[in-house]
């Protein structure tokens, strides 16, 4: 995030480039296509697909070269922190911490999730949020648990290797 020179925040340098999933043609190895919703990027239906739990890479030797061309033309996409920030200001007072939902297993669901997602953690007071932003735009997933408290430094020395406690001071 900067500031513009009007005084106000932007995230355009923040912005993250658009990011597809990868899939190849079923019964067809070799060439890895970028997917959405309705199929690849190159226009081959997602009933002909089978789909990886990975990332399109675009500069990959077996990408097919329209969805790699489609995927340095799609604009890029808003920051974890631009959606989470959004969805703030959107949100009537008081309805986030209301909607929390306690616990590991949602958010576990959540990152198992085929599609990527934005992670942001937050600190209040005794508190961590950790936030699940699908990229997707569906709802967000937030986990509430205890801030751990920092680890306190040792005053004493270390002993010396063979030392005693009443020899290691001098």
């Amino acid at each position: 995030m900067t500031e513009v020179p009007d005084g106000r925040w932007s995230f355009e340098t923040a912005r993250e480039p658009a990011r597809f999933g990868a899939a190849q043609v079923d019964g067809i190895p070799g060439t890895e296509h970028a997917v959405h919703s309705g199929g690849t990027l190159c226009g081959i239906p997602k009933q002909r697909i089978v789909r990886y739990r990975h990332i399109f890479v675009a500069r990959g030797p077996r990408a097919c070269p329209e969805c790699r061309r489609q995927v340095a033309a799609a604009l890029p996409r808003p920051s974890t922190q631009e959606r989470l920030h959004d969805r703030v200001l959107a949100a009537a007072a008081g309805s986030i911490r209301d909607e929390l939902l306690d616990g590991a297993e949602a958010i576990a669901q959540a990152l198992g999730a085929a599609e990527p997602v934005g992670l942001a953690q937050v600190d209040d007071g005794s508190w961590r949020f950790t936030v699940v932003l699908p990229h997707d735009g569906g709802r967000p997933v937030v986990a509430r648990g205890t801030r751990p408290q920092p680890t306190p430094r040792p005053l004493a020395l270390p002993l010396r290797p063979g030392a005693s406690a009443s020899t290691s001071a001098r």
